[in-house]
């Protein structure tokens, strides 16, 4: 009896520790903003029923992904002509609030591309950041809203063009924010503060940096030598400032054409950025000192347009090439040289995640697609049509469930180990 008793002692225990460490999907690309998830996905095929949908919910317009936390699942759609903050609870998908931002009223088109058969959804880009009781959102006309997680109320915002003579560009603001500690950090302010850091909880500024004009790529915090910084990717190559001061640590120039939209991705003291319209991708290593020397540079290939690879043992996992849809492959690169290890295509300009030793993909035909981490060859794992209209969105993965969305709906699939 006591033996049974220390056993299921032990089972309650593992239980307890598997809930207490569940990882949220906070905001844009995860914990840590790098598109990774250290749990694992179970092994099991699906067949040929797919996987376990848990629920389905409308989320009409737009290429927002999901940030999940404390039972909530939010993202950001188009209602009535407003980007609107759409909350949903994480485990049964039904509607918990919703708040209106800006407007829907770009005035230039490119939403409505797309695979002849899986046209149109124009709408927001940016994905709301969950941080504790508060929620942030960046919205297209570069308004910067905190609201109430649990109601949705409107607690603070500022107005980057109105108050800090913005800088808008075309097809507007697709950035997300990014918060770290009681900062909550975006761009596209104008001179002397094209960097923008506010107080999480009364939106006061903490400091103000630089004269960039911003893309729309969401920028990356990441620890680069010993030192905590932002990586923005603007029109003039990559910048570096410190997270507590805006202080410019380094910067790399870069080519810029149109538009610029995957975030940079760093790993140790490199970092690979990657854009379209003809542009390409490189890798920069950034010494000691804070000079950043360029490693490589592939004119025209590589280019992730807003599909922003992860980063494994050296070697980038993501969707490549420039505007395919429906085409566009899965590959994986060597980071250290640019060569292309392996390729799968039929993706679309969708986006991927790292789950444990797996890769994540959802298509832009809203397929999800479980492929192996390594870089020998390309070994699927599952397949299958998990939602219908076009995800150029990013899957997000909290507490073994995978959250995706399309300009139609969205769905959670169970993914448990």
């Amino acid at each position: 009896m006591k033996l049974i008793a220390l056993l299921a002692f032990a089972a309650f225990i593992l239980a307890s520790s598997h809930r207490v460490t569940a990882e949220p999907w906070p905001q844009y690309r995860g914990p840590a903003g790098d598109g990774v998830s250290t749990a694992s996905i179970s092994d099991k095929p699906w067949g040929s029923s797919g996987p376990k949908v848990l629920w389905k919910a409308p989320t009409p317009l737009g290429f927002s992904s999901f940030a999940v936390a404390d039972g909530r699942a939010i993202t950001l759609v188009g209602e009535q002509e407003h980007e609107v903050c759409l909350a949903l609870d994480a485990n049964t998908g039904k509607k918990l609030w919703e708040a209106q931002l800006g407007s829907i009223k770009y005035g230039r088109g490119g939403g409505d591309a797309g695979a002849p058969d899986n046209r149109g959804g124009d709408g927001p880009r940016g994905t709301p950041t969950i941080s504790g009781d508060r929620v942030f959102a960046y919205d297209a006309f570069m308004t910067l809203h905190c609201l109430d997680a649990e109601t949705g109320q409107s607690l603070w915002k500022r107005d980057i063009e109105a108050e800090f003579e913005g800088r808008n560009i075309p097809w507007r603001n697709a950035s997300s924010p990014i918060v770290d500690g009681n900062s909550v950090i975006v761009g596209g302010g104008g001179a002397g503060q094209s960097f923008l850091a506010f107080n999480k909880d009364d939106g006061q500024v903490l400091w103000k940096s630089g004269d960039e004009t911003i893309t729309h790529a969401t920028p990356c915090l990441a620890e680069i030598n010993d030192r905590k910084q932002i990586v923005f990717f603007v029109t003039s190559g990559l910048v570096a400032v410190d997270v507590q001061s805006g202080e410019e640590i380094w910067r790399a120039k870069f080519p810029f054409s149109t538009s610029t939209a995957a975030s940079p991705v760093v790993e140790g003291d490199r970092v690979y950025c990657s854009a379209g319209y003809g542009v390409g991708a490189g890798l920069f290593k950034v010494t000691e000192k804070a000079e950043a020397t360029e490693l490589w540079f592939k004119a025209n290939e590589l280019m992730n347009h807003w599909s922003t690879p992860v980063v494994h043992d050296g070697h980038l996992y993501g969707i490549f090439e420039f505007k395919k849809y429906g085409r566009a492959p899965l590959q994986c690169v060597n980071l250290a040289t640019g060569e292309i290890k392996w390729k799968k295509g039929g993706f679309g300009p969708g986006n991927c995640i790292q789950v444990g030793n797996k890769i994540v993909a959802l298509s832009d035909a809203g397929e999800v697609v479980i492929v192996s981490a390594r870089p020998d060859e390309y070994v699927e794992l599952a397949r299958a049509d998990v939602v219908r209209g076009k995800c150029w969105s990013t899957p997000a993965f909290s507490n073994g469930r995978l959250y995706v969305r399309s300009t139609e709906e969205a769905a959670c699939i169970d993914l448990q180990d």
